[in-house]
């Protein structure tokens, strides 16, 4: 005897409400903040034309005419010409690769050994932590321009050794933050419960304590391009950064610094060039700075 059934009801699905994460709402606290949103497209805007510059540059940076000599700008060279004849457009351009390369570069060696440093000072912790802390206290005391400058005087004034001996002097601060932050996060219900499973202390470390510090390193890491980039500018002035023929913004500035009484345009296309990037990664960082800030999502 079969059992009778009865109609089968419809059941109506139930719209699931999509969650929140923190990298979401950041972003869109990112897109209302106008002047970080203005500085993270002419930030990518310079990215593109640095990497596009031999294709797009109109002459070659070694290119001279000492007949032409220095001429304002004009039709056939925009940003006009330097002492030598060299359209000023074409090593703007390519001085932006030079230092747009050392700022970031030298942040990335900066942010590895930082990160890595203070991350195991602050997890490791006691008499291990004091140790490490104080080395690079230590450190602090030091002038970093100067010791930058013997570092680059005593290896030689090559390219990649300018921005890993920039980077080895920026790492300092970030060690400290990354410190703090781990020390904080090592509290944490999720970090016991590693420590109960018998996770490795370098799994610890890697996977877990590092990635929950990532705001304030991004944040930090958009603030110390600007200043690699300014401490790189000065070296230039200096005569210690980029040698000719090749060049840079910084070593621009110092040579129309000297002519800028009678050659303004040699001075004015440089500086602008990098008042620009500067700006753009300093607001940039500034909304990083309010977007990743959690106590914002809470309003």
């Amino acid at each position: 005897m079969s059992e009778a059934r009865g109609p089968e009801s419809s059941v109506e699905p139930i719209a699931v409400e999509r969650g929140a994460s923190l990298w979401r709402d950041a972003l869109v606290r990112l897109r209302k903040n106008h002047l970080a949103a203005a500085g993270l497209v002419a930030l990518f805007a310079l990215l593109v034309v640095s990497l596009l510059t031999p294709w797009i540059a109109p002459y070659g940076y070694e290119d001279q005419d000492l007949a032409l000599g220095a001429v304002p700008p004009s039709g056939a060279h925009w940003f006009g010409t330097d002492l030598l004849g060299r359209d000023l457009f074409t090593r703007v351009l390519y001085g932006g690769r030079i230092s747009l390369l050392v700022g970031f570069a030298a942040t990335g060696v900066s942010l590895c050994v930082g990160v890595l440093y203070g991350a195991c000072a602050g997890y490791l912790g006691g008499r291990t932590d004091a140790l490490m802390m104080r080395f690079v206290d230590i450190l602090y005391s030091l002038p970093f321009v100067i010791f930058v400058i013997i570092l680059t005087v005593y290896f030689g004034r090559n390219i990649v050794l300018l921005f890993m001996a920039i980077g080895a002097v920026e790492w300092l601060t970030m060690a400290r933050i990354v410190r703090g932050q781990v020390m904080s996060l090592r509290q944490k219900e999720f970090i016991e419960a590693t420590t109960v499973m018998g996770l490795p202390r370098h799994r610890v470390l890697l996977w877990h304590l590092i990635p929950n510090t990532l705001g304030p390193i991004i944040v930090y890491a958009t603030l110390t391009v600007p200043r690699v980039m300014l401490m790189e500018a000065f070296l230039s002035y200096l005569g210690l950064g980029v040698q000719a023929p090749m060049s840079s913004w910084g070593l621009l500035i110092n040579e129309g610094v000297q002519t800028m009484e009678n050659r303004p345009w040699m001075l004015i296309f440089p500086s602008l060039a990098l008042s620009i990037t500067l700006f753009s990664l300093n607001f940039l960082g500034d909304g990083l700075r309010d977007a990743l800030d959690v106590r914002a999502s809470k309003d």
